[in-house]
């Protein structure tokens, strides 16, 4: 038997055994210049027009290039596989084609590559996954073997935005022959090349040394899909990951204790909120009455339930837009937090016992918007939640079936709030209320090219959208990821993890 002192140097020694080999392990991937990352969530394809998650479009932007690319610090455009680009007019753009670009496969990029890809994605019988980054564009046009034109289909204010990393260039002959493949063994122009996969398990990707623009820092990428974040943690710690992300706030909070690691926190562009269908039941349901509008924003104590369920860098919005985004006026009519005041507006408006109401639930956690229905049942508005997948969902709130829809929206990462306020009230399919000054005033700024202009007419539209309490802003939301010491990274606000920017110190 053991005394207390053996037991304690016997301790002693398997924790220092533990850390050594813990710091083996963490520089191990250094060592053969491998930068261990996972995703709790496979990509369907690696098809840029036919993917939809967040983790599979991350992984195609480490194989495909477009034709301009952002600054995510500036947010000036600079070129990529355009060496040069300007607006003949407000609906035409012009490009010059770089000379020095080939595809993973060895063959040279072409205008005629570009004029392909670009009039195929953008026809209806192709069906790109997210419509509204092709559908703006009416036709591409080669003038020669070096430039092009892109034709509108009317002046589209965001057509940089998604020429940056959203619409990749695909090799004609390739694409052409091998259309179903390009999902399992994509041929691209991007700074890393796959390799190797197991789809659905691991994705092996390799830096392309023809690549025309600075070349990865780190030689090779691997990406395994781990559900469990358990397994996640275990293996980030015991150095067989390095980099993992969406860690929760508690999570977040014991990671960060570990010396071997750095947990970092970044606003990003997703928010949540809760739509108000004021049309419900042909307007006949209490949702028509402005001050019960009000009443309901009224009612629920955003900031504690920010403070206590969602953390990190997470700010309370106030407006129908993130604020990190261009156009999202801030200074609109803001409802504080008065239980009495909502109860004084429930009564005036003529439910002084209040009413029963369903809420469809899009984004969960449940938790959070229990909370919520125990912040409206105190002015007698009795929730009853309802949550289903965010398809199913947005189908039935496009239906005009859900009279309150709580959900999360990242405006697919672009920064402009054509992608978020007029995404929900700008006439479209996500817009139940359909004012017809804010689809005018939305309509004009989104077919704008004059930045003066546009951030004039969508701060009255959203001053209205407030004024009128069509919507319950909530908050903005963060992403919290931890890494190995040994590695030098970084996410954008965009909600991309762009590896080939990584680096190890």
């Amino acid at each position: 038997m053991f005394s207390l002192t053996s037991r304690s140097v016997v301790t002693k020694m398997v924790t220092g055994a533990v850390a050594l080999m813990l710091c083996h392990a963490a520089l191990a991937s250094k060592a053969d210049d491998t930068f261990n990352v996972a995703f709790d969530s496979a990509p369907a394809t690696l098809d840029a027009y036919k993917e939809a998650d967040r983790p599979g479009l991350s992984l195609i932007r480490m194989v495909y290039s477009g034709l301009i690319q952002k600054d995510a610090q500036t947010g000036k455009f600079e070129p990529a596989l355009a060496s040069a680009f300007k607006f003949v007019d407000d609906k035409t753009m012009e490009f010059t084609l770089r000379k020095d670009v080939v595809f993973h496969d060895g063959s040279k990029l072409t205008v005629d590559d570009v004029v392909y890809t670009l009039n195929l994605v953008a026809s209806k019988d192709y069906n790109a996954r997210f419509q509204n980054t092709v559908s703006w564009i009416d036709k591409v046009e080669k003038i020669s073997d070096s430039s092009f034109r892109i034709r509108m289909k009317e002046p589209f204010p965001l057509a940089l935005e998604m020429l940056s990393e959203n619409l990749p260039i695909y090799p004609k002959h390739y694409y052409q022959a091998n259309m179903s493949l390009m999902g399992s063994k994509p041929v691209g122009t991007g700074p890393y090349r796959l390799v190797e996969s197991q789809p659905g398990s691991r994705y092996v990707f390799e830096r392309f040394d023809g690549y025309f623009g600075k070349k990865p820092a780190i030689k090779r990428l691997v990406v395994r899909i781990l559900p469990d974040t358990n397994t996640q943690y275990a293996e980030l710690l015991g150095g067989g990951l390095d980099w993992i992300w969406r860690l929760p706030p508690d999570a977040a909070r014991k990671l960060s204790a570990q010396k071997s690691l750095d947990v970092k926190t970044v606003n990003i562009m997703r928010i949540s909120y809760i739509s108000i269908n004021p049309r419900f039941q042909d307007g006949k349901s209490p949702l028509a009455n402005l001050k019960v509008r009000q009443a309901l924003n009224m009612a629920i104590n955003r900031e504690a339930i920010r403070s206590a369920l969602i953390g990190g860098a997470s700010k309370l919005t106030n407006a129908a837009c993130n604020p990190l985004q261009f156009g999202c006026a801030t200074d609109v009519q803001v409802y504080p937090y008065d239980v009495a005041g909502a109860k004084r507006l429930m009564t005036e408006a003529g439910y002084p016992n209040g009413f029963a109401m369903d809420m469809v639930m899009a984004y969960p956690p449940r938790a959070i918007f229990e909370v919520v229905s125990a912040n409206l049942a105190q002015i007698g508005v009795k929730i009853n939640l309802i949550e289903q997948q965010y398809s199913t969902a947005t189908t039935a709130w496009r239906e005009g079936r859900a009279p309150l829809l709580a959900a999360a929206w990242g405006s697919y990462g672009i920064a402009d709030v054509a992608l978020s306020t007029s995404n929900f009230f700008g006439g479209g399919a996500d817009d139940q209320v359909k004012n017809p000054e804010v689809v005018k005033l939305l309509k004009e700024a989104d077919t704008s090219v004059d930045p003066a202009f546009r951030k004039q007419r969508y701060a009255q539209a959203l001053k209205i959208i407030a004024a009128q309490a069509y919507w319950v802003p909530l908050w903005n939301h963060s992403l919290s990821y931890a890494q190995n010491k040994s590695v030098n990274f970084a996410v954008d606000a965009d909600e991309f993890p762009r590896f080939y920017k990584a680096s190890w110190k």
